[in-house]
């Protein structure tokens, strides 16, 4: 009885072992025979009723039983782009500031010469627009730079041209009065300004000048109510 069961037995596997190999035999023709189509694991998917598991793309093939992925392509710029991307990359250069050119000053005042200076103006040019104050300071700094006058500020208002004052504040006493601050300014103005009037050294109201000399001299220019000469 025991033989018998074991004849069963073993007849049974032997039968289980022949399908198997049976089973192996078709799978590796069907394989071979798609590996040799170049057909994609999406392809062979499809081809079976199998579904691509786990996000696999098209682009994966089976070769020799091998899963081959595609290496990256990588994109390699013209080195004429790069140098293109260089130059656009480069920080535009700043424009430089230029410092503000220093004038420097026509001659050399102290403080207490400058007030002088201011309140001559202040008196001569009272009710004058700024321009003209600016004019009779130039007049002057050009009797400065004239070798038919004193050679120095003070010197200058204070020459005396016959009997009197050549200007009439010093001689009235309309100087002593303080400058406003459009003389004071026109004064600093005076001193670095380039336009010296053609070097005028003479100014005089028309209407109230009772010299007759003074009207024979080149008349350069009118501000306000002053006539500029020379």
């Amino acid at each position: 009885m025991k033989n018998t069961y074991m004849k069963t037995f073993i007849t049974a596997c032997a039968a289980v072992f022949a399908i198997i190999g049976v089973n192996n035999t078709m799978v590796e023709a069907i394989t071979e025979d798609r590996n040799v189509n170049g057909d994609t694991l999406l392809e062979l998917g499809q081809q079976d009723g199998v579904k691509a598991e786990n996000g696999l793309s098209n682009d994966l093939i089976l070769i020799d039983d091998i899963l081959q992925i595609p290496e990256p392509q990588t994109s390699v710029l013209p080195m004429s782009t790069l140098k293109q991307k260089k130059v656009d990359q480069q920080i535009e250069p700043k424009e430089e500031i230029k410092e503000a050119e220093t004038v420097e000053p026509a001659i050399s005042l102290s403080n207490e010469e400058k007030d002088l200076f201011a309140r001559l103006v202040e008196a001569e040019a009272k009710g004058e627009p700024y321009e003209g104050k600016v004019a009779v300071a130039t007049v002057v700094l050009n009797r400065v730079e004239s070798p038919e006058f004193p050679d120095t500020v003070t010197n200058v208002i204070n020459e005396v041209v016959g009997n009197a004052y050549a200007f009439s504040p010093v001689q009235n006493g309309e100087i002593n009065k303080p400058a406003s601050d459009d003389s004071i300014r026109a004064v600093e103005e005076a001193l670095t300004r380039k336009d010296r009037l053609q070097d005028c050294i003479f100014f005089y109201n028309p209407e109230i000048a009772t010299d007759t000399w003074i009207r024979s001299r080149e008349v350069v220019t009118t501000i306000g109510n002053h006539v500029f000469a020379k």
